[in-house]
């Protein structure tokens, strides 16, 4: 099963940006669609982004439109997550994963997911 590793996490200030990085060793990984999500304290997991197999689809979470954008190389098995103009409101624990790209649902493990905090 798929399990992931994600990378890029920290503290930065209001209007800022980060780059989170998410890896996997499996070859699979290249023949699913993949997604980020978030976490913010006492709040569901939430879905940020998400992109086809190829990348050529990408579809985002309205609040994160125009600010953050997704990409994958599937010839390192690694997704990344560019997040700018970074938000208060952005602050949460970030996941990636595998997903059925028609309903959305959950292909691989949950990994430990990397911290974003946004703060002045």
């Amino acid at each position: 099963q798929l399990r992931f590793v994600e990378s890029g996490g920290g503290l930065v200030q209001p209007g800022g940006s980060l780059r989170l990085s998410c890896a996997d060793s499996d070859p699979a990984f290249a023949r699913t669609a993949l997604a980020w999500f978030r976490q913010a304290p006492g709040k569901e997991r939430e879905l940020v982004a998400r992109l086809t197999i190829f990348g050529d689809t990408t579809d985002y979470a309205d609040a994160v439109k125009g600010r953050f954008a997704i990409s994958r190389d599937n010839t390192k098995y690694t997704m990344h997550l560019q997040m700018n103009d970074l938000k208060p409101e952005d602050t949460g624990t970030y996941f990636c994963n595998a997903i059925y790209w028609a309903n959305r649902k959950i292909r691989g493990s949950w990994g430990q997911g990397v911290q974003v905090t946004v703060s002045s």
